[in-house]
């Protein structure tokens, strides 16, 4: 899957000059937590966020008039709040990939660009319905994570098996093993007990680790 069937399209943007005030108001009144920063040319030159607003914020145990106060936050700008130059991805660019640049680098948030312009923007809350999805979260079925041998035709073998049966699989999942020689595996399916699940599954695995109707 790549990128642009899961970005926000055409997102709210502020400008360098933006009060925090008003960037602030705007990200409430949009219900967003970061806004990308574009300059007159519309050109990305920046990402602010809610957490750097707060963090410039005079605090609420500050001896500063109310006066004061207006008077700061006021005169403090987006542009010198902004993180400058973020890390950006095409709108082709995969799901993986930019989960991938996300938590290496540790990012909120990941503007999209097209020819250099502005075009969406995928955050960690995209990341985390994704994430849903893949698991099949909001489907209820019997999810089993097992230990498998990895080898080749491993998971295909446990898929037909269910198949063969008329069991839907909404999700399949491998991920890293106790060792280079097992994975481990959650498999979510409809149509069936857990009981029977069980029984279908346990031939083909090492271990099974953890059943459950969710």
């Amino acid at each position: 899957m790549i990128i642009e069937r899961r970005m926000t399209r055409n997102p709210v943007t502020a400008t360098p000059d933006m009060t925090i005030e008003e960037a602030s108001n705007l990200m409430k009144r949009e219900k967003v937590h970061r806004l990308p920063v574009l300059d007159k040319d519309k050109k990305l030159i920046g990402v602010v966020s809610e957490k750097d607003i707060l963090r410039a914020w005079p605090s609420p145990a500050s001896t500063l008039s109310t006066y004061e106060v207006n008077y700061l936050i006021n005169k403090i700008t987006v542009k010198k709040l902004m993180y400058k130059d973020p890390v950006t991805i095409s709108k082709d660019t995969t799901v993986e990939e930019a989960a991938r640049l996300m938590v290496d680098q540790d990012l909120s948030c990941l503007p999209v660009l097209d020819d250099g312009k502005l075009v969406g923007i995928v955050s960690k809350s995209d990341m985390f319905k994704i994430l849903l999805e893949l698991f099949g979260a909001r489907h209820y079925g019997v999810r089993m994570t097992f230990l498998v041998e990895d080898k080749p035709g491993a998971i295909a073998e446990i898929s037909k098996a269910f198949s063969e049966r008329g069991i839907d699989i909404i999700s399949f999942g491998s991920f890293m093993g106790t060792d280079a020689t097992n994975a481990i595996c959650t498999i979510k399916v409809q149509g069936t007990s857990k009981a029977q699940a069980v029984d279908i599954l346990k031939p083909y695995v090492l271990e099974i680790v953890d059943v459950r109707e969710v």
